[in-house]
């Protein structure tokens, strides 16, 4: 049988009921910190490389989200992207923008790193002069063709075939090292599909995340607001929870202190029950014949201030006056 609440341990339950209490009000103050996503001035920005940005990624300032990217089109040699920031989001018309990676799966967000004074006018285009991507195809293959024209065959050779003399006396642990590398590649590799496959369903989670964005934001609003409310009336939840802990110390010490009285009142109850319930019948005999007498009596009484009755079987009075 579980224990009766009022016999619980007070402090135990104030003591859970003020950790869940300062719970939602770390989370309530945490809520008003969080990014949200709304209307907001329109900005486009010129990239030579989109670098695996895509509508709806995040688009920040010093680290802290302040809007998102509404599309990305190809125009001429370039890619525009087309964000959209919140109205209190402040930088510059000098400012710079540059495509850096949210996650290692591949994930990305925009950049906007503040410059200039004032405020950057709505539908401005950041041009491809004040912009990086994380990838520039085209600068990594002219950097390989320059390269490249500059190696010196010769010596590339001679390197090759001296390093090739210096591992052929390689210690066995280096050589074990090198053989526990390749059995590492090669079990990548023989997992290849089931890699595929994970970053594929990983995929799809972003995807549907991504998706709910504005159920995550309208469920964070909500939150905000009911969190907001308990730290409003937090003073009075903390006196309630008081009040409530004082009141049952009191029943609790009521109850300590009047058990020995209570115990024997209630074994007396219970004996006066068993009494009653033995004699049941003959009290519902006695009221069934105590009905006709109530009603003659109820009768009789509900003339006046007096009552008529006959009263039989008696002698005549005798007189008074000698007669």
């Amino acid at each position: 049988m579980s224990k009766p609440f009022r016999e619980r341990n007070p402090v135990v339950i104030g003591a859970i009921s003020l950790a869940v209490i300062a719970t939602m009000i770390l989370m309530a103050f945490r809520a008003d910190s969080l990014p949200i996503i709304g209307g907001g001035e329109i900005y486009h920005a010129n990239f030579s490389e989109a670098g695996g940005l895509k509508a709806n990624d995040e688009v920040r300032i010093a680290g802290v989200r302040v809007g998102k990217v509404k599309e990305l089109e190809l125009d001429g040699d370039h890619v525009k992207v087309t964000f959209q920031l919140q109205e209190d989001a402040g930088f510059g018309p000098e400012s710079k923008a540059e495509i850096k990676v949210k996650t290692l799966l591949g994930a990305m967000y925009l950049e906007l790193v503040p410059a200039g004074s004032g405020q950057m006018k709505g539908g401005t285009t950041i041009p491809i002069t004040r912009t990086a991507s994380p990838y520039d195809v085209v600068e990594a293959f002219e950097g390989l063709a320059e390269r490249t024209g500059d190696i010196d065959v010769e010596q590339l050779k001679t390197s090759l075939n001296t390093l090739t003399e210096l591992t052929a006396d390689t210690p066995e642990e280096f050589r074990s090292a090198l053989t526990s590398v390749s059995a590492l590649s090669e079990n990548l590799a023989a997992r290849d599909d089931q890699i595929n496959t994970l970053l594929k369903n990983l995929r799809k989670v972003s995807g549907v995340l991504g998706a709910r964005d504005d159920d995550i934001i309208a469920l964070m609003k909500d939150a905000n607001v009911l969190f907001t409310a308990l730290v409003t009336r937090r003073d009075a939840i903390h006196n309630l929870l008081t009040a409530s802990s004082t009141m049952s110390k009191e029943l609790t010490a009521l109850v300590r202190d009047s058990k020995a009285d209570l115990d024997p009142a209630l074994k007396h109850l219970d004996t006066v029950v068993q009494v009653l319930l033995k004699n049941q019948d003959n009290l519902d005999e006695s009221l069934r014949l105590m009905a006709p007498f109530y009603r003659y009596f109820a009768s009789t009484l509900g003339n006046g201030p007096w009552f008529d009755t006959t009263i039989t079987n008696l002698p005549p009075l005798p007189s008074l006056g000698g007669n």
